[in-house]
C-alpha cells in the first residue's frame, strides 16, 4: 500500500547506496581531495533532487537505473554549490546539515578544489552517458544549461549582487533569483527524467519542476526567519543579517507565507496535466511547503 514516507525513504536508500559505491571510488592523490569531496557528498540532507529524479521516473515507467547517474550528477553539482556557498567569500556559513561545513574541516582553499572536483566530476558521469545516444546528449546539455551561467551561477551572482548595500531591486530580480540560484538545480531531475523518457509530458513536467523551484526557496526563506538551527542543521537569520533579497523581505513573512501557498496550489494543478500517478509528487508538494529543514 502507498505510503509516501516510506516511499520517500526507498527513494534515499536507492540513491544513498548508489552514491556511497561512487563515493568509495574516489581514489585521488592526495587522498585528502577524495576525502573532502566525500565528507560533503555524504553529509547526507533530504536529498529532493534525486529523490525527484526517480519519482518523475516512476511516473513515466521510465527505469530508474536510466536516471541514476544524471540523480548523482545533479547531486554532485548541489553538493559543490554548498560547499562553495558556506566559503567566507560567499555565506560564510560554519554549518551545513548540523555538521562543521567542508572549509571548517579541511581548509578554505581545498573546500574550493573539493568543490571543483564535484562540479568536474558530474559532467565526466554526463560525457560517459552521452555515449549512449542522442537523448543523454540533450539531457547532459539540459543539466549544463540549469548548472551553468545561464543558470544557477547566474542566480548565485543576482544573489549576491542584490545583497549589496542600497541596492535598489524588484519583485522581478527576486524572481530571477528564485527561479535561477534555486529553481534550475530542482528543475533538472524533472525534466531530465522526462527527456530520458522520450520527451513525455515534457512542458507539464517543466511547468512543475520550475513551480517546485519556487515553492522551495519562499519555504526556505520562511524556514530563516523562523525556523530551529536543530532542525535545519545551518544558522538561523543568515539572510537578514547579509541582506539577503528574500520573499520575506521584499512581502513580508505573513504575504510570504500566502505566496507559499498560492505556488504550492499551482503545484497541483500543473500535475493533473501530467499522464501518470502523480500520487507521490502531489505529496512531495505538500512536504515541500510544510517542511521544517
Amino acid at each position: 500500500m502507498y505510503n509516501f514516507h516510506s516511499q520517500f525513504e526507498q527513494y534515499q536508500n536507492l540513491f544513498e547506496e548508489y552514491t556511497k559505491t561512487y563515493a568509495q571510488s574516489l581514489k585521488t592523490q592526495p587522498a585528502h581531495l577524495g576525502e573532502s569531496m566525500a565528507y560533503s557528498l555524504l553529509l547526507g540532507g533530504k536529498r529532493v533532487r534525486p529523490v525527484l529524479a526517480l519519482a518523475t521516473a516512476d511516473v513515466l515507467g521510465l527505469d530508474k537505473q536510466e536516471i541514476l547517474p544524471f540523480a548523482l550528477a545533479i547531486e554532485l553539482i548541489h553538493t559543490y554549490s554548498l560547499i562553495h556557498d558556506d566559503l567566507p567569500a560567499m555565506d560564510n556559513d560554519d554549518f551545513r546539515r548540523g555538521k562543521p561545513s567542508n572549509h571548517k574541516v579541511f581548509g578554505e582553499a581545498n573546500a574550493i578544489l573539493a568543490g571543483d572536483g564535484l562540479l568536474n566530476s558530474a559532467y565526466a558521469i554526463c560525457f560517459e552517458e552521452c555515449l549512449k545516444g542522442e537523448k543523454y546528449i540533450y539531457a547532459s546539455k539540459y543539466l549544463n544549461d540549469c548548472a551553468g551561467i545561464y543558470g544557477m551561477l547566474a542566480g548565485q551572482s543576482a544573489d549576491l549582487y542584490f545583497s549589496k548595500e542600497n541596492c535598489e531591486f524588484t519583485e522581478d530580480d527576486l524572481a530571477y533569483i528564485y527561479a535561477h540560484k534555486t529553481g534550475k538545480l530542482l528543475l533538472a531531475p524533472v525534466a531530465i527524467a522526462s527527456i530520458l523518457a522520450n520527451n513525455h509530458s515534457f512542458p507539464a513536467l517543466e511547468s512543475f519542476g520550475k513551480l517546485l523551484g519556487d515553492l522551495f526557496q519562499i519555504t526556505d526563506d520562511i524556514l530563516d526567519e523562523v525556523g530551529e538551527f536543530e532542525k535545519l542543521g545551518k544558522s538561523i537569520g543568515k539572510d537578514k543579517e547579509e541582506n539577503k533579497l528574500t520573499a520575506v523581505r521584499v512581502f513580508g513573512l505573513e504575504n510570504a507565507r500566502v505566496n507559499a501557498d498560492i505556488c504550492a496550489t499551482n503545484c497541483h494543478a500543473v500535475l493533473d496535466g501530467v499522464d501518470g500517478d502523480t500520487r507521490f509528487l502531489n505529496d512531495l508538494i505538500d512536504f515541500v511547503r510544510n517542511r521544517a529543514h
